[in-house]
């Protein structure tokens, strides 16, 4: 499955979309050694990140014209994370223009590494290149 939208950050950290509904959302992330820190575990922020992915293509699930921008978000990590990791999103509720999810990280024997919780705001995606356009404009001007 392909994400439906294209996300430079997500393609160069290598998340794979399984699942886009209904509310819900997993992701598979297959670490290599650049994604680790000093400890020689996956980075805090690539863990961040693809709990930030998992929660936002969970609430983009159920309007996937939309696009969302995240509002706020709050991490707890449990233990390191190691080798394949997958990453499970859920919608929680959802307003006109907000929505509110929660985002868990397993390791490949199924234990919780990382648990989050995302509020999200809904907003009209714009046509592709469009902001690139806009700054590559103001460049020359």
């Amino acid at each position: 499955m392909e994400f439906s939208v294209h996300i430079p950050f997500v393609e160069l950290l290598g998340f794979k979309l399984q699942k886009f509904e209904g509310g819900e959302a997993e992701i598979a992330f297959a670490p290599r050694r650049e994604h680790e820190n000093s400890f020689n575990v996956v980075h805090g922020g690539a863990s961040m990140t693809l709990l930030d992915v998992v929660m936002a293509h969970a609430a983009r699930s159920v309007e996937p014209a939309m696009g969302c921008v995240t509002i706020e978000m709050k991490t707890s990590f449990m233990r390191a994370a190691q080798g394949p990791l997958q990453a499970k999103g859920k919608l929680l509720h959802r307003s006109a223009t907000m929505a509110f999810t929660e985002g868990s990280i397993f390791d490949a024997t199924g234990k919780l590494c990382a648990h989050a919780t995302g509020t999200f705001k809904f907003v009209p995606r714009l046509p592709v290149g469009t902001f690139t356009n806009a700054l590559n404009t103001l460049k020359t001007d």
